[in-house]
């Protein structure tokens, strides 16, 4: 680490509990970011009442503290009365910030709450300057910047985006990229961009034929970010915020990390002094093996550790024997009552944690088992096995929360204000506005004489849905698996644009008919490619495009050099791809006003939530993609122990294909899902068409006449996976 911190970033440090806050206040951060109720990435945890939420942001104000409320969750459309409420009561409460990923949200709050100051969530995606600039043209204060950015893109963005930045600089990474996630939805309806992660990237997966040397392993579980180091650096790639991670964890494990990056911040030109006790504060805090991430390299050798489980916290040893409830081992570490355990049961790589109540040696009970002693546990409730691996992942509270409560009481003028917005509020004037809007949308519907979808799902007669076919390149054209689609869509990259090149002049009129789809991951580098790529295909007379992440409308804009943010030209029709995550009629209606009047909705929805958004759509055209394999991770990470268009097996046998595309890696399905059975009830249910993508789909001739019978309706696959249509979205 070379060089001091002259303007010191903010240090802002989680918390998803009273206890960890004001240990993050007692031990130096500048900021502190709880989720607000419901409506954050770590729904598992628990929620703060309005008393907890404004007794913390008294205790951080009066501390010089400032207190940001993460709500960055995806909204279904029935949340939203419940979210206005919420809304009315915490702009009384007058937190410093709201980190949000939701368009609709945002639409929301800048209408009816333009008070609350913004934060752009990693959940959005910025990965780029086009990104930044688009959310800084939105009017958020601050871009939290997707995890896979490297230092010298930092640097790129910074140069081009008058905004404030923040980085993660400590604690667990996504394999994917924040707001790309599908598989823990994928798998059973939880949702990663709901707060819902099951986490499957921590599981143990192999290759279905495995050659010799490769063994199952934990492929896709990152070791812990950890940029002690690289402070300086961060700040003069104009980073303003040191972001750490975990709301999900202990008081001793955010106490032990704040305090060590407070240590080094202020070091000044001491650092070598101070590092040998920043270094054994991070040791103490029990994650998992440290890495630099992405910052120094795209391809970081040390992110994942394959034949480790990569479980956080010391290890303790494993089971030598299990017996009426109880497990021995020899322990590595330290143990004492009280301390937090996870068990990990290698056969299945399920995980398990529980506090230790009982510690015997020699037939004892004893309060602490040091290291080289055999001791054994009490399993209250969980099973385990010999060979089975045990992690310390917490130790005993050494703080009291007793000696707390009175700083961590709201004030009566709180109690007043929390009262005042429960009983009035401005919620009803809200509701009241909104209820009207889609009063009206109601009364043109049935002006219109829309069909709707009894309570079983059945239309009440058979209705024809427009389809859209999207492939990977411009193969596409000539494979005819599908009779007269409405549009075909072409992803755009450096291959496809080739193929274009070398097309007939016979074929330029059906070329002209061509959607051009952006990827939703457009690194840096790649950005002056695409910049010139859709000026000179709109050049051509190319005027039908979707986008795959809000920040390419930058490339749009007119002068996209130049960042003025203004509505594309009208010349151009633009859709939004299902990755900008849209789950309400709020996020619809701010898209249309930037110019997409069609956007296809969230490919993880279940069929209610779709259904309550078209019935409060207006005029814009919602899609929907029945029939596809859609990455489950997408990650820019391609160590060598990848076997790349290879299938992998998760430990409940179920199979996934990993590929490359756009320079990205992704896990895909091994089959296809499909909605097309239910295409009627989409159109009865209000849809306007139905994307069909075949970009990871093989167009052979046997598999080409296999996909032509089933979307006849001659052919169904027995078995078909529905993704979430027919399960609740969590």
């Amino acid at each position: 680490m070379k060089g001091a911190l002259v303007n010191k970033p903010e240090l802002l440090a989680p918390a998803g509990s009273l206890e960890v806050f004001a240990t993050a206040v007692e031990e130096g951060a500048d900021a502190v970011y709880i989720g607000a109720p419901a409506w954050n990435a770590r729904a598992l945890a628990r929620n703060f009442t309005p008393e907890e939420l404004a007794a913390m942001i008294d205790y951080g104000h009066k501390n010089g503290v400032r207190v940001y409320l993460a709500m960055n969750s995806l909204v279904k459309e029935d949340e939203i009365p419940q979210l206005v409420e919420l809304l009315a009561l915490l702009e009384q409460l007058a937190p410093d910030a709201l980190i949000i990923q939701d368009l609709g949200l945002y639409a929301l709050v800048s209408k009816y709450f333009p008070s609350f100051t913004l934060h752009a969530s990693t959940l959005m995606g910025a990965h780029n300057s086009l990104a930044v600039r688009q959310f800084a043209d939105m009017g958020f204060k601050r871009v939290v910047l997707a995890r896979e950015v490297t230092l010298a893109e930092m640097e790129k963005i910074h140069a081009e985006c008058p905004i404030e930045l923040e980085v993660f600089v400590h604690g667990a990474l996504c394999f994917s990229y924040s707001g790309l996630c599908l598989f823990s939805s994928y798998l059973g309806g939880k949702s990663g961009l709901r707060g819902r992660c099951v986490q499957p990237c921590r599981r143990r997966y192999s290759w279905a034929a495995a050659g010799p040397g490769q063994q199952p392993g934990y492929f896709f579980s990152m070791n812990d970010l950890e940029a002690i180091e690289l402070l300086p650096r961060l700040a003069a790639a104009g980073v303003v915020s040191f972001k750490i991670e975990g709301r999900m964890r202990s008081a001793s494990y955010v106490g032990s990390v704040v305090k060590a990056y407070r240590r080094m911040i202020d070091a000044g030109d001491n650092v070598a002094e101070v590092l040998p006790e920043v270094r054994g504060l991070l040791h103490d805090a029990m994650g998992r093996r440290p890495t630099a991430g992405y910052f120094s390299s795209p391809r970081p050798a040390d992110a994942i550790t394959p034949f480790q489980t990569g479980n956080i916290g010391h290890f303790l040893g494993r089971a030598s024997g299990t017996k009426a409830g109880r497990i021995s081992l020899l322990l590595q570490e330290t143990v004492e009552t009280g301390d937090r355990v996870r068990l990990h049961q290698e056969e299945s790589g399920e995980r398990a944690s529980f506090t230790v109540r009982e510690i015997r040696r020699e037939g004892r009970v004893v309060e602490r088992g040091a290291r080289g002693e055999t001791v054994s546990l009490l399993l209250p409730g969980v099973q385990a096995e010999a060979g089975d691996a045990l992690y310390k992942v917490d130790v005993r509270s050494r703080r009291q929360m007793e000696a707390r409560k009175g700083r961590l009481t709201p004030p009566a003028q709180f109690k007043k204000v929390i009262d005042r917005a429960v009983r009035q509020g401005r919620a009803p004037a809200v509701l009241k506005a909104l209820a009207l809007g889609q009063a009206s949308v109601a009364q043109r519907q049935a002006s219109r004489g829309r069909r709707g979808v009894t309570p079983g799902g059945r239309q009440t007669r058979p209705q024809i849905l427009p389809v859209w076919l999207k492939g990977g390149d411009l193969r596409l054209l000539n494979q005819a698996v599908f009779e007269r689609p409405e549009r075909l869509l072409v992803t755009l990259d450096r291959e496809s644009l080739k193929q274009l090149q070398q097309q007939k002049k016979s074929q330029q009129h059906q070329l002209k008919t061509i959607t051009w789809a952006l990827p939703p991951v457009i690194l840096e580098d790649e950005v002056p490619f695409y910049r010139q790529a859709v000026n000179e295909l709109v050049g051509q007379g190319f005027r039908q495009w979707m986008i795959g992440h809000i920040g390419q409308l930058q490339l749009f804009s007119g002068k996209a050099e130049a960042g003025g943010g203004r509505p594309p030209s009208s010349k151009l029709e633009l859709a939004g791809d299902y990755t900008l995550n849209v789950l309400n009629s709020l996020a619809v209606g701010l898209l249309r006003g930037m110019g997409l009047a069609t956007v296809l909705l969230a490919i993880e929805a279940d069929r209610e939530a779709l259904q309550q958004v078209c019935a409060h759509k207006q005029k814009s055209r919602a899609g929907l993609v029945v029939f596809a394999r859609p990455p489950l991770f997408t990650a820019r990470l391609q160590p060598d122990f990848f076997q790349f268009n290879k299938i992998f097996l998760s430990p409940r046998g179920e199979r996934f294909e990993l590929v490359r595309r756009w320079g990205q890696t992704l896990a895909l399905p091994d089959k296809p899902f499909s909605l097309l059975p239910q295409l009627g009830e989409l159109k009865g249910a209000g849809f306007d068409f139905a994307l069909i993508d075949l970009s990871f789909v093989s167009l052979h001739k046997k598999e080409t006449a296999a996909l032509r019978k089933i979307f006849a309706g001659k052919s169904r696959e027995r078995g078909q996976e529905t993704f979430n249509f027919f399960r609740t979205l969590q």
